[in-house]
């Protein structure tokens, strides 16, 4: 679907209420800015970023690795210096 959004005073933009309901956009919420190749721009809620790292990292570890294991290991480092 595509919608219309309005740059106000300031460089303010309004999102249209729908599409903050459907994403979960709250007054205050932060949103990261991504400018794409070729001009564009990509918004994306702090929510969207995370847990795309998340995805990324456990591409790289496996889904069984966790922060305690990571915590461990860099104990287990720790202690060898």
């Amino acid at each position: 679907m595509t919608y219309h959004a309005k740059v106000i005073a300031g460089g303010k933009i309004v999102i249209p209420a729908e599409l903050r309901r459907e994403l979960g956009i709250s007054d205050g919420d932060s949103l990261v800015v991504e400018r794409l190749e070729g001009g564009g721009l990509l918004l994306r809620t702090y929510d969207q970023v995370v847990k795309e790292a998340q995805r990324k990292f456990r591409t790289m570890v496996g889904d069984d690795y966790s922060v305690d294991q990571f915590l461990r290991e860099r104990a287990a480092e720790w202690g060898k210096e």
